[in-house]
């Protein structure tokens, strides 16, 4: 058999599992891929070649974890994240493209701030960001590598999650991110120039709605806030209201059709709403609000 030939079989498998053919042709290849150690550009070259002998074996091994639901991201251990490769594990969110918006909004403050920080208030070189509820880290590593005068600060609750998150600075060479253990912005951390995260914000009741790759696979800490999404929310805001210094940001994801409910949320912590700006699907998705200067 050649490794097309065993693509092929993988689809049809996860064809018979309800999986729709387009959605079934890439899983497979990037399982195949996976299970071969090959690039895209390998796979263009080789996959009309004869397939290593034990591929079948490996490749059905991993079509019917994918079948069973199981995401593609957790079988092969890896999910990339603006354009770098995030090691992930059932320990943390899988990366997704929509978190992108909020590194670009922190690199817009961040950069506009040069190396004084926002407030000047700090005494460091650079704006402290800090990253609440990291997981994989994926958001507080990228910003240290794109803003490399920052100081970053990554907390998590999930000890599991940490570990990751720090694996993750080692493989992509982000050595000076601070990893804390502690719920939202503990009082031990220093007063921030910009609080950013992507906290969990899918109401309970929504539970059954959701994919099953999303919903009986992710860390439901990570994803579920209470029976309106916002629970974590209403005491991540009061704690950036808090922990920010004066001119500060404050820069979250949020869900589809929470942006109403986001606003007084925001007024009501002294905060002041700057904006929420859509991601690629026209989505509101990352609300920007300032800790406003003293007049």
């Amino acid at each position: 058999m050649t490794a097309h030939d065993c693509l092929d079989v993988a689809v049809q498998e996860l064809t018979s599992a309800g999986f729709v053919p387009d959605e079934a042709r890439r899983d497979a290849a990037v399982l195949a891929r996976h299970a071969l150690g090959w690039t895209i550009t390998d796979w263009a070259i080789r996959a009309r070649s004869e397939a290593p002998a034990d591929l079948p074996v490996l490749l059905e091994t991993l079509t019917r974890r994918r079948a069973a639901r199981e995401p593609v991201a957790y079988i092969t251990g890896t999910r990339e994240f603006y354009g770098r490769n995030f090691q992930v594990t059932p320990a943390v969110l899988i990366p997704r493209p929509e978190t992108e918006g909020l590194v670009e909004v922190v690199k817009e403050i961040a950069g506009a701030a040069g190396s004084a920080g926002p407030t000047g208030s700090t005494g460091s070189t650079g704006p402290i960001v800090i990253d609440v509820g990291t997981g994989s880290g994926c958001i507080a590593i990228t910003v240290a590598l794109e803003c490399p005068h920052a100081r970053v600060i990554a907390v998590d609750s999930s000890a599991a999650a940490l570990d990751v998150a720090r694996a993750n600075a080692s493989t992509l060479g982000a050595p000076r991110v601070e990893f804390i253990h502690g719920d939202l912005l503990p009082p031990s951390l220093p007063i921030a120039d910009i609080v950013i995260s992507n906290p969990p914000y899918v109401a309970t009741r929504d539970r059954e709605a959701l994919a099953p790759d999303v919903r009986d696979h992710e860390p439901a800490e990570a994803l579920f806030a209470g029976e309106d999404g916002l629970e974590v929310v209403r005491a991540l805001v009061r704690a950036a209201a808090m922990r920010l210094a004066i001119g500060g940001a404050f820069v979250m994801e949020i869900g589809a059709g929470q942006a109403d409910a986001i606003k007084p949320l925001i007024a009501m912590s002294g905060l002041r709403l700057e904006g929420i700006r859509p991601d690629l699907q026209g989505i509101p998705r990352v609300v920007i609000a300032r800790r406003p200067r003293v007049s």
